[in-house]
Parts: structure tokens; C-alpha cells; sequence
């Protein structure tokens, strides 16, 4: 199935307001929800409102929660209390906080504590990165990750991303990536697609390689990706997110189930010229584009956030796409909460040729 985005958006926004957010806070998360599907992380995109209502109804997320910056702290250190609100909500305040500090201190950071799941974390350095700033932003997650040599859960996928400012009319470079060897959502929506996945993902319960994503949720665990170096990355980001957000560490029993987050950013204009800044990017990334391809069928050499860019212009035009998994559990949550179905709520929505 095809989705436009304008109506995935309609339909996301609509089943959040289902859930109890203001209208604002639904289109903020909405869209932010739809920018990841349009990308080409369904991951992180609208099949998300399925666990997010189950949050709602267990009590995880309170939908009309409003983050709340922690007053008193020194001007390049700002807490933000997410007081269990949608998890975008809280990373979308982090940055509005920094771009007002930064003019004064030239560098700043933002811990978020009692935030619920973000989203994209790209997203948020992206828009750093747009205002001038170098962004950068790690996380700690709930344990699903085995540490190297073993294969109890004890970390999160604990994702880490960064973006530079670039010219004004190219894709902005971004680094956003788990250091689990895949993220928790990839391997769902592999599932859902009835796919296998590649050796060196995931164990299964009894601490084997396997391929099959329902390992996972029988019991089994994530690896994380480049053997221990991936696993020194996640193990640095659980503990300095996570103890200084006061999440804890994801192998804590006193772990508050939250998603621990840090987000930085530097003032580019403080230390060089940011037009110079820009170009010298810029220059990077003619001299990536005029590389030789590995081979040639691979179309060549693009810089972080470039294949993203590429799929979002496509899916503007044509539609993302949504598993039939997907699109039945989202069926049944606009059910259970009496709004429309995608099909119903979406009449431009078309099925593949």
C-alpha cells in the first residue's frame, strides 16, 4: 500500500488526538512520524502509534504531558523534564533551548531526562544544523542488545547522531545510526514484511546467530554492529546518557524504562567563518560525488543524509509505502479507538500496481 504523506500525517495527527494529545503536540509528532517513513526509515515512522498507544494505556506516556525546562542551571547546561510526554515533544524543546543559549555561550548541552521515545534522533541535529550549529545527540534505550561475548539483554540500541551545517540549497549531512547492529524497529518491520534478515543481527534465545527476526522476540537479543568497537560506543552512551539524564543504565533493575538523551551544540560561527564553514563542506562533498564507484552498478559516492533526501523526494511524489502488517495493526488501533481506518481516513491512498 501507498500513502501520501499529507494524509498519513491527517491519520497519524487524528489517532493521537484519539490518545489524548492537544491538537499541536499530535501534528508535531505526526509529522515527525511521517518524515521518517518519507526517508525511508519505517522504523521510526507511523507504525510507531501501535506500541505508542499501548504506552498511552499502560501509563508510560501521559499524551498531554508538556516538557518542561529545569530551572537554575548554569547557561550552556539545560535540563528538560519530558514528564513522560511523546518523547518528540521533549527533543523538539532540548533544541529550541539550545538555539536560544548558544549565541551565548557558544557551546551548550541538553540532557533529557524522563523523555519517552524520540523518534528519529536525526532529526533533532538536522535542525541544529540548519540554524549554523555543528549537532550532535546519543541516547540510551531500554535493554535489548547483548554486550560482546554475551547474550543476556543488558543494553539498548542506543543510536548516536550527527550533522554539520552544509550550503543552503543541498541535503544536509547527517549521521544517525544505532549501535546495535540493526535497530529494534528495522528488524519489526522485517518481520512484518515476512523477511529474513542478515547473519550477524541477532541471537536467539539460546545465544545462537540467527537470521530470523522472530528470534528476537522469542527471547533472543541484538548484537551490536562492529563487533566491541560498536559495543564500546553503546556501552559510553548508556552510562553517560543514562546517568546523567538519572534514567539509569539499561542492565540496572532500577532502570526507569525512559530514554536517557544528550544533544549538543556548537556554535560553527565561534571558531571559523561559517560561510567558509559551509563551503569547505560543500568542497567534501563535490569531491565524494567525483570519486570512483566501487562498481558500476552502485551509481557512486554520497555523503551521510544524501540517500535519505533522495528516498523523501521520491516519496513526495510517489508514496511511501506501508507493510500489510503494518497497515492491519494501524486498522485495528483506529478501530479500538473509533476513528477512521488508513483506507478510510486516506481515499488518495493507492495499492501497488
Amino acid at each position: 500500500m501507498l500513502v501520501t504523506a499529507d494524509h498519513a500525517i491527517a491519520f497519524a495527527s487524528g489517532l493521537l488526538r484519539q490518545l489524548g494529545a492537544s491538537g499541536e503536540d499530535a501534528d508535531v509528532v505526526a509529522r515527525s512520524l511521517v518524515e521518517s517513513d518519507l526517508r525511508g526509515h519505517g522504523s521510526h515512522g507511523i507504525r510507531r502509534l501501535v506500541p505508542y498507544a499501548e504506552q498511552v494505556s499502560d501509563g508510560l506516556v501521559d499524551p498531554a504531558a508538556r516538557p518542561a525546562v529545569v530551572p537554575g542551571t548554569p547557561p550552556a547546561a539545560v535540563v528538560v523534564d519530558g514528564r513522560d510526554a511523546f518523547g518528540q515533544l521533549t527533543a523538539g524543546l532540548g533544541v529550541t533551548t539550545l538555539l536560544e543559549r548558544v549565541p551565548a555561550t557558544a557551546v551548550a548541552v541538553a540532557v533529557l531526562r524522563s523523555c519517552r521515545h524520540v523518534g528519529r534522533l536525526g532529526e533533532f541535529v538536522e535542525a541544529l544544523a540548519n540554524r549554523g550549529l555543528v549537532g550532535i545527540a546519543f541516547a540510551n534505550a531500554d535493554p535489548t542488545v547483548a554486550p560482546w561475548g554475551g547474550r543476556d539483554r543488558m543494553l539498548g540500541t542506543n543510536p548516536t547522531a550527527w550533522a554539520v551545517p552544509s550550503g543552503d540549497d543541498t541535503a544536509p549531512l547527517v549521521v544517525d545510526f544505532a549501535t546495535s547492529a540493526t535497530a529494534e524497529g528495522k528488524l519489526a518491520v522485517a518481520r512484518d514484511r515476512g523477511e529474513s534478515v542478515p547473519p550477524g543481527l541477532v541471537l536467539d534465545a539460546a545465544g545462537a546467530d540467527s537470521t530470523d527476526p522472530a528470534d528476537f522476540y522469542a527471547g533472543g537479543a541484538l548484537l551490536t554492529f562492529g563487533a566491541h568497537k560498536g559495543y564500546g560506543l553503546s556501552v559510553a552512551f548508556d552510562l553517560v546518557a543514562g546517568l546523567l539524564s538519572r534514567t539509569g543504565s539499561a542492565s540496572d533493575p532500577a532502570y526507569d524504562q525512559t530514554f536517557g538523551t544528550v544533544l549538543l551544540a556548537l556554535d560553527v560561527g565561534a571558531f571559523v567563518d561559517l560561510g567558509d564553514f559551509r563551503a569547505d563542506v560543500e568542497a567534501f562533498r563535490a569531491r565524494v560525488h567525483a570519486s570512483a564507484p566501487r562498481q558500476a552498478t552502485t551509481g557512486g559516492a554520497l555523503v551521510p543524509g544524501e540517500p535519505e533526501w533522495k528516498a523523501r523526494a521520491l516519496a513526495l511524489r510517489d508514496g511511501f509505502e506501508i507493510a500489510e502488517a503494518t497497515r492491519t495493526a494501524l486498522d485495528k488501533l483506529a478501530d479500538q479507538l473509533g476513528a477512521p481506518t488508513l483506507d478510510a481516513h486516506h481515499p488518495r491512498s493507492k495499492e501497488h500496481p
